[in-house]
């Protein structure tokens, strides 16, 4: 089977159909602030009506212990070990502008839905346009909790490659038990991959 990979330091531009082409400007850095204020976001954050994310529940050991990002959904922020302590999880980077991403992220809610309290799921946007991020899972329908992550600092943290969407499992002891930088292409996919790593049957 063959995947299409993104890389997560190529320019969006170069990959979203409904933005500026190659040799266009895009957004400015001025700008993108602009519309991720609080205020600008408040509006699209009640469109997305995302998750909440989960709450601190444990402590964690594992390469997520320490790092605190936004919740995409409401604004607030959360402890990224201390949430996710204690009960197996699967961490899906994304971006706005990423096509595979965009085929994925549907299967990801089906999964989700299926799996209940037995695996959490979690996005992560690594792109810095928070605006666009909401706007796509709007457009996804896709309601999952996320994190904010424009920095990368998951993707480091777990030894992702540069390249997306990347999906990390999590054991609920903090630890890594698999980093999959492959789109999946079907809620089944996603089972056996939680069921083949994590020990979940979902």
């Amino acid at each position: 089977m063959v995947y299409a990979l993104w890389p997560r330091s190529e320019s969006p531009g170069a990959q979203r159909s409904d933005g500026p082409g190659l040799g266009q400007a895009g957004p400015s850095t001025a700008e993108r602030r602009a519309a991720d204020t609080p205020e600008a976001l408040a509006p699209l954050r009640r469109s997305a009506g995302l998750a909440a994310c989960p709450t601190p529940s444990g402590t964690s050991t594992g390469p997520l212990t320490g790092i605190t990002l936004e919740c995409i959904g409401d604004g607030s922020y959360v402890d990224l070990g201390q949430a996710l302590a204690g009960r197996p999880a699967l961490l899906n980077i994304w971006a706005y502008w990423c096509g595979p991403c965009a085929e994925e992220l549907p299967y990801l809610q089906q999964y989700a839905e299926r799996a209940g309290d037995a695996v959490t799921v979690l996005t992560v946007h690594n792109d810095a346009n928070e605006a666009n991020g909401l706007t796509r899972l709007t457009d996804y329908g896709v309601t999952l909790p996320g994190v904010q992550d424009g920095g990368g600092r998951i993707a480091a943290a777990v030894g992702a490659p540069n390249v997306l969407p990347v999906s990390v499992l999590i054991s609920a002891d903090g630890t890594v038990a698999k980093v999959l930088p492959q789109p999946f292409s079907s809620v089944d996919d996603i089972a056996d991959a939680v069921r083949e790593n994590l020990g979940v049957a979902s």
